[in-house]
């Protein structure tokens, strides 16, 4: 009976989940009422307040979630330092953006919470960053832009990819992504670390 249940509410939230990324990406979610995303939905105002106290509530949840299973991604696929091989991570990052799709679009997007995007680019980098090669205190800074540099347009790159409905595979765009970021940061990073030898 646990088991209907818990799959019954894991519905209801998707259903929820899937309602505010269509809603978010035509307008802000401080425009989104309750009774707007439950009659996108066709589900109870009730219905929604057993989930959840208020949009913005339910916003906090789902982002913390994805935040969660960008963090247990990093763990299952450790981040290398950027000069060295990160493909596995890339490839799974962007396994889970396909599977997120509809709310990732919606979070990139110009109603998005651009704060959500930050704190990604915050967790990401700071793995990299944390396991990085021996440097001085001012390589280290400039390598700290160059990655900034290298996320930003990663995430430029992730909203074509999501706003073109996912055209390429995770695949695909896990090379692509992974060569760039190769090419911007490996010949960078190797001149650092030739100088601190001298």
């Amino acid at each position: 009976m646990a088991q209907k249940t818990d799959r019954r509410i894991r519905k209801t939230r998707a259903q929820l989940r899937s309602g505010l990324a269509k809603l978010m990406q035509k307008k802000s979610v401080r425009e989104i009422t309750v009774k707007e995303l439950v009659d996108e939905v066709d589900i109870n105002r009730s219905t929604f307040y057993l989930h959840y106290s208020d949009i913005y509530q339910m916003l906090e949840s789902i982002e913390a979630e994805l935040e969660a299973e960008v963090i247990e991604t990093i763990q299952n696929h450790p981040l290398e330092p950027v000069c060295k091989d990160t493909s596995s991570f890339v490839e799974q990052f962007f396994i889970f953006l396909e599977k997120n799709q509809d709310i990732c679009c919606a979070l990139l997007g110009p109603h998005g919470d651009m704060a959500f995007v930050t704190n990604i680019e915050r967790i990401i980098a700071e793995n990299m960053m944390s396991k990085d090669i021996s440097l001085s205190d001012k390589n280290i800074l400039d390598i700290a832009y160059a990655s900034s540099f290298c996320l930003s347009g990663c995430v430029g790159l992730i909203q074509t990819w999501l706003n073109g409905a996912l055209k390429e595979s995770p695949q695909h765009m896990a090379k692509l992504t992974h060569s760039l970021i190769t090419h911007t940061t490996h010949d960078f990073v190797m001149r650092a670390a030739v100088i601190m030898k001298q």
